[in-house]
């Protein structure tokens, strides 16, 4: 089920509606941009409760994957990143269902 996850997140990436690392996806969540927030699995506690906090407060879902780490999560995406952003409803409905399938 991850790689549907991440092959969604390569479009995204590809149709530029991603925003990359902790701080910009912090200013989305209070622009009000981000629909939806991707942790992969290595990335520190502290980071994760904080962009988890900043998400909870926009109410925007905040998605850990357990079992994608940095690495894979920025292979997928074309980045360097552990943590991101999708800011289209479509794109983060459908990682959304993806997701809900996993669990």
């Amino acid at each position: 089920m991850d790689n549907k996850i991440l092959t969604l997140l390569g479009f995204a990436s590809k149709a530029g509606k991603l925003t990359f690392g902790a701080a910009l996806s912090t200013e989305a969540l209070n622009t009000k941009k981000a629909r939806l927030v991707i942790v992969s699995s290595d990335v520190s506690e502290k980071s994760k409760k904080e962009i988890c906090f900043y998400a909870s407060k926009a109410q925007v879902n905040c998605i850990i994957l357990e079992n994608v780490t940095t690495n894979i999560l920025s292979n997928a995406v074309g980045r360097n990143c552990g943590i991101l952003s999708i800011n289209d409803s479509s794109f983060a409905s459908a990682i959304t269902e993806e997701y809900g399938r996993k669990c």
